[in-house]
């Protein structure tokens, strides 16, 4: 799966992120959206970088990827775009869907199961913690009672 074969499930043109309009999307429609490295159109190895979906497709790209409003991927993708120069470089495409839940599922699993991971904006990356033994809790001593004379 890359962006050439995004077609055959229904994704519309890919638009160069910083030229989108708001004009291009549809307004609040459940809608499955891909990002994909322009730069790299095409790849047999894939230049999906990320599949996502939304019932707000104007919010969450002009709002959260742009904007850097929302939760920690969407937060993560604005940090990447604007910080580390793909905006330069990021399509977008979309399709609508009744059930965006469930196709972005399938697109993920489908996408994993031709090139062994998710798409690597998909996967989070959460350090391991290394876990440290608590320390045993001591037994409380009894405090001396004040004697009254």
């Amino acid at each position: 799966m890359n962006s050439l074969t995004l077609k055959e499930y229904g994704f519309a043109d890919f638009v160069p992120l910083k030229t989108l309009t708001c004009s291009a999307l549809a307004l609040d429609k459940s809608t499955v959206l891909i990002l994909a490295d322009c730069v790299a159109a095409g790849k047999p190895s894939s230049d999906i970088l990320y599949i996502g979906k939304t019932k707000k497709p104007l919010k969450r790209v002009f709002g959260g990827y742009l904007a850097g409003y929302g939760g920690k991927t969407t937060r993560k993708i604005n940090s990447l775009l604007l910080n580390d120069g793909y905006l330069e470089k990021v399509a977008i495409s979309w399709m609508q869907s009744d059930n965006p839940k469930l196709t972005q599922q399938e697109l993920l699993e489908s996408f994993k199961k031709e090139h062994g991971d998710y798409p690597v904006w998909n996967i989070s990356k959460k350090a391991v913690a290394v876990s440290q033994p608590k320390p045993k809790a001591t037994p409380k001593t009894a405090k001396p009672r004040a004697v009254h004379k």
